[in-house]
């Protein structure tokens, strides 16, 4: 196996506090290493730190799989694979099944949707290994399809193409799947992440369980109406969805329609927009869940301004002891920055808010202790006097 070494810095490379990652300006001379394949990483005297995958088209050369020094083969994949399935233990029928770096397979992400599976390859060395991954999903679970969606505008840093396709040419035609009692329609190959954000899927039935019972609900950037629908189901007095998206707002009415749904009503609109022309609104419940908006380093001091106003105007818009659910799947922007910034927020707003609950990502979307990156989702739950 080829090695590469760490430069001698006077500013100690991240990895060697445990992150799974190193930078081209961490390394010393490139070695001619195929894209994609196994590499061990020594650190500046020499010392092993593991193997990983090189990759030297993108900014990440090196992305750890194991301390321990081996191939990035079928063996290894195969056990990889079987450890990630089995740290999910009796997961429901929709669930994340691979979680990239936390599942030691940096780069493949595996969601399951009752019978399909969708899998993403967002490196080089997982866009290798697909068609042996497919083999054993294949073998693992016998799904009626397996969707590659590979379409993620990250896999340009890699090198890669953007495209989506079929194992053995099963096509995808979007139909009807069950997530946590609720049908929702759902388009795999083309719609957003891997067609739904099962990372969310907990807290829709969650806050609704918890707040939303004889409450008004305005749930913003509303998506394919998961919050909306779990809060309507709930005992809800009334629902309303906002969303930019026409797409999105036509798919909640659809499945509000399939599931019997009456009281819940969707606008398209921009919520910045929306904020301003509705100030005099008033809602108990608001749920708050926005795209990312801190999509790089440059984007982050941008994503902090568009945060706090969302959350002001959410703020101001409760009644007393109305209940604000505020989510950030914004990976630069981390605990204590997202705490900081609705706290600046409950400040403007001139309110007392107490934090209820401080929520993360559900268990089928684990997260590494040193590996903030794996770590995005963040959600405060308070209430506002």
């Amino acid at each position: 196996m080829k090695q590469i070494r760490l430069k001698l810095a006077k500013r100690p490379a991240r990895v060697l506090r445990g992150h799974p990652w190193v930078f081209s300006g961490e390394i010393e001379t490139p070695p001619k290493i195929e894209d994609g394949v196994a590499a061990e990483l020594l650190d500046a005297r020499g010392n092993s730190l593991g193997a990983g995958i090189w990759s030297g088209k993108s900014q990440i050369v090196w992305r750890r799989f194991s301390r321990v020094v081996r191939e990035w083969d079928a063996d290894f994949l195969a056990a990889a694979l079987e450890k990630s399935v089995a740290r999910r233990g009796n997961a429901p029928a929709c669930c994340r099944l691979v979680w990239s770096e936390a599942d030691s397979l940096p780069g493949l992400v595996v969601d399951k949707f009752e019978d399909t599976l969708v899998v993403q390859a967002l490196t080089v060395g997982a866009d290798r290994q697909l068609p042996f991954v497919a083999e054993w999903l294949d073998a693992k679970f016998a799904p009626a399809e397996i969707i590659f969606r590979n379409d993620a505008p990250t896999r340009r840093f890699e090198g890669l193409d953007s495209r989506v396709s079929f194992w053995r040419d099963r096509a995808h035609a979007p139909r009807w799947f069950r997530i946590d009692g609720l049908e929702y329609f759902l388009d795999l190959a083309n719609g957003q992440k891997t067609g739904f954000y099962l990372d969310q899927r907990e807290q829709h039935s969650r806050v609704a369980r918890a707040f939303a019972k004889g409450r008004s609900v305005l749930d913003a950037c509303c998506n394919q109406g998961g919050f909306a629908m779990q809060c309507s189901r709930a005992g809800a007095a009334e629902v309303l969805g906002v969303d930019v998206s026409d797409a999105a707002i036509e798919a909640c009415r659809k499945n509000c329609a399939r599931n019997g749904i009456g009281n819940a009503s969707f606008e398209s609109a921009n919520l910045f927009d929306w904020f301003g022309e509705n100030r005099d609104r008033r809602f108990d419940l608001v749920i708050l869940d926005p795209p990312p908006f801190a999509r790089s380093k440059d984007a982050l001091e941008g994503a902090l301004r568009g945060y706090k106003e969302l959350n002001l105007r959410a703020l101001k818009m409760l009644t007393p002891g109305g209940v604000l659910a505020t989510y950030s799947c914004s990976q630069r922007v981390g605990d204590e920055l997202f705490l900081d910034v609705v706290s600046s927020a409950a400040r403007d707003a001139k309110r007392d808010v107490r934090l209820l609950e401080v929520t993360g990502q559900p268990a089928d979307h684990p997260s590494l202790l040193n590996f903030p990156e794996s770590r995005y989702l963040k959600g405060l739950i308070v209430q506002a006097e």
